[in-house]
């Protein structure tokens, strides 16, 4: 069971005030502290990761529909996968610390479930549908508004980044972007990937991430930026 004063806590980050703060909690029950405590499963956040799943979709496709006129369909579908996405929604998560507050069994903890992005996605998924559930469409929409649809664009550009900066290179007729590890540290369960984005054998870009992919991910948006700056002086 969460502390009281830790969903009081966690309550005052996601801006809303529980009527029932039981859904809050039930958000953050992972099915492993569930299973480790012999509960019902059904008591884990997996039916309000469920809800908060089409709450998110609908919330998002009525913001992209009325925002983004001129894109057609085709479009506006891979808009909204980019800011949906598991990795996008963890990174979402991040700007409540949500993996802090997470009940989870003894041996997915100290595995690094807290930082495990398909953790933190579920969850935040969860919070959205225990906001529903709570309060209602708008309530949850308020939340969907403040923390997953706040930087469209740059959310968009941070999901696409490594085929983004190999178009732009591609355009100017460089060479293939690469990807050099250099730095892998921490525990099994808890590495740190370091990595640079390479054009040709120039560093143009460096990213951190807990997986190669996100270290990529990280490197190439990093690169990206620093090529929009040089542009604008």
């Amino acid at each position: 069971m969460v502390k009281i004063s830790k969903l009081k806590e966690l309550e005052k980050r996601c801006g809303h005030r529980f009527s029932d703060i039981s859904w809050l909690e039930m958000a953050l029950r992972h099915s492993s502290y569930t299973n480790e405590h012999r509960m019902n499963r059904l008591e884990c956040n997996e039916r309000l990761e469920f809800l908060g799943d089409a709450v998110l979709e609908l919330v998002s496709s009525e913001y992209l529909y009325q925002n983004y006129p001129d894109i057609p369909e085709g479009g506006l579908t891979k808009m909204r996968a980019s800011l949906v996405c598991e990795p996008t929604l963890a990174y979402d998560a991040k700007a409540l610390d949500l993996g802090d507050y997470l009940l989870l069994g003894k041996g997915e903890d100290a595995s690094g479930g807290r930082k495990r992005d398909s953790i933190v996605s579920d969850a935040l998924e969860s919070v959205i549908g225990a906001i529903f559930m709570d309060a209602g469409f708008q309530a949850a929409k308020e939340f969907v508004l403040r923390f997953i649809l706040d930087d469209v664009e740059n959310k968009q550009l941070f999901h696409d980044s490594k085929t983004i900066l190999q178009e732009m290179v591609q355009k100017k007729g460089k060479n293939v972007i690469t990807y050099r590890l250099l730095r892998e540290e921490g525990p099994d369960h808890d590495k740190l990937f370091t990595v640079c984005a390479m054009m040709g054998e120039n560093s143009i870009g460096s990213g951190k991430g807990h997986s190669k992919k996100a270290a990529e991910q990280q490197a190439a948006y990093n690169a990206i930026c620093k090529i929009n700056e040089s542009r604008s002086h």
